[in-house]
């Protein structure tokens, strides 16, 4: 990270450390769906084994965290690094209520409305910390791939089920 300086490393750790708090509350309505609810579900032949889920999130948990601290470290005094950070607050709220309608409220389609509306905010997130830090855009990429496959996934299951 150019221009890295160790004073940084709290704010670095608080970045991640905030992306995984919210994901550890998602998979608080998640984890004892995926052997019931979820297991009984329909789901389509392509379905990613339910091993890779846990390693991917939390790739993904790290790189955004990464990009959250990318635009953190620009100051919250800029104007646009407020309103990037708080597209990225909307997106990771939505991230944790996708969890907690589909698996907890064990509602597909409220699920699929929702990471519907998480996919376009992930995007415009994307952009935001782009113009930012070109890093953080481009390392907020892999996340919004895993979100457009599990949005398809979503409709899937909707539609098998």
């Amino acid at each position: 990270m150019e221009g890295f300086n160790l004073r940084e490393i709290p704010k670095l750790v608080a970045s991640v450390l905030i992306v995984f708090f919210s994901g550890a509350i998602g998979s608080l309505a998640t984890y004892p769906e995926i052997t019931t609810w979820y297991a009984a579900l329909a789901k389509p032949s392509w379905t990613p084994p339910n091993a890779w889920f846990g390693p991917i999130w939390s790739t993904l948990y790290i790189l955004i965290g990464i990009a959250l601290f990318l635009v953190w470290r620009q100051g919250l005094d800029r104007r646009d690094v407020r309103f990037a950070i708080g597209i990225f607050a909307v997106q990771l709220v939505l991230n944790v209520l996708w969890s907690l309608v589909f698996f907890g409220l064990h509602s597909i389609i409220g699920g699929f409305v929702i990471i519907f509306l998480l996919w376009i905010t992930i995007l415009a997130n994307m952009i935001a910390f782009y113009v930012i830090s070109k890093p953080a855009g481009l390392l907020m990429v892999p996340y919004i791939i895993w979100v457009s496959i599990a949005s398809y996934l979503n409709y899937s299951v909707l539609m098998l089920n």
